[in-house]
């Protein structure tokens, strides 16, 4: 962990909020999270495959919310100075489990998504 204190927890909050989104499917906080440019890359085998922010927000849009409370864990949280901030996490949508690296940037006064590197961490029972 780096950064101060109200940054870390600022970052911690738009961690969190991220998890909670993905695993009830809440495309408006998506909305309101993601940068304009935001840049989404699947890491495979096969290779990455890329989205941009409207492709992940219909992505979310078509599956049904989880019930229950939402399965994550923040692993890591790096905040290089008062502009830029790495989350690495995992976050569970029902079946699956997924490993997410989020870069966040500050603009305008508050912390926006601009990139997600993710890849499948394990298939569920």
């Amino acid at each position: 962990m780096s950064g101060s204190i109200k940054v870390h927890m600022e970052i911690l909050e738009q961690a969190r909020a991220y998890c909670e989104a993905v695993w009830y499917a809440r495309t408006e906080v998506f909305e309101q999270m993601c940068h304009e440019r935001f840049a989404m890359n699947l890491i495979e085998p096969e290779g990455p495959t890329y989205w941009d922010k409207a492709s992940f927000i219909e992505r979310v849009r078509a599956r049904a919310p989880a019930e229950g409370p939402a399965s994550y864990e923040v692993l890591d949280i790096d905040v290089m100075g008062d502009q830029i901030a790495r989350v690495h996490l995992t976050v569970d949508i029902p079946g699956t489990r997924f490993e997410d690296h989020l870069g966040f940037v500050k603009e305008n006064g508050s912390w926006q998504l601009l990139t997600k590197v993710f890849r499948i961490k394990a298939r569920l029972g």
